[in-house]
């Protein structure tokens, strides 16, 4: 049996015992998490598909370890300019090991263009649409486009999460980021917005430089 699951921003194909590396996520080292995005499972050739993800379906997994993978090379170069920059990055990674693939309420796959031409034609439902959207984390002082992409690839995406995470645990997420940032006013920032409280954070924020007070 195997999943075609989507896991922090990426999809994988997956067995059981099966260890995977995705980008940094914010869990621990040995505690479990679930992945509820699965497109589509095979038991056994028995194919269901999603549309697009399978209701009921998950993939539960357990975190061994974090860890940064290669190092990749960027070099910039213009001709008869005198330009040459040249920038290392190593991306932050999770060790995951897929402890088991539920089914559970799942559906089956659309029959073949040939069995669905012997079936009388029916009106098509409409489609449950139910995705969950994150917060805009570029609101918080000192965060910027590209820091809100990582941090939600790393399973960061609402204020209220923002608020739980370390600032050592988010300095750890960024990494990879190029430039100097401060996270130790982030959680706090975060609890401010998740609360509803604009003005006091505001006021805040105008006080502070790229996250620090």
């Amino acid at each position: 049996m195997y999943a075609i699951v989507e896991m922090a921003g990426q999809q994988f194909k997956v067995a059981k015992d099966q260890k995977v590396f995705v980008h940094r996520l914010a869990v621990e080292e040995g505690e479990k998490v679930t992945f509820d995005n699965v497109l589509l499972l095979d038991d056994n050739g028995q194919v269901t598909v999603g549309a697009p993800a399978i209701t009921g379906a998950s993939v539960e997994a357990k975190v061994l370890k974090h860890l940064k993978g290669d190092k990749v090379i960027v070099f910039k170069k213009k001709r008869r300019k005198g330009y040459r920059v040249k920038n290392g990055h190593r991306q932050s990674l999770t060790e995951i090991v897929v402890e088991n693939i539920l089914a559970s309420g799942t559906k089956k796959a659309a029959p073949k263009k040939e069995e669905a031409k012997k079936e009388v034609a029916k009106p098509a439902a409409k489609k449950e649409v139910t995705a969950s959207k994150g917060d805009d984390l570029k609101k918080i002082e000192g965060i910027g486009p590209k820091i809100a992409s990582t941090l939600v690839e790393a399973g960061i995406s609402t204020f209220a999460e923002l608020a739980k995470a370390e600032p050592a645990k988010i300095s750890e997420i960024i990494s990879g980021v190029r430039g100097k940032h401060v996270t130790d006013t982030w959680p706090a920032q975060a609890q401010l917005a998740a609360d509803g409280k604009w003005d006091e954070l505001k006021k805040w924020q105008d006080e502070l430089d790229g996250g620090k007070a």
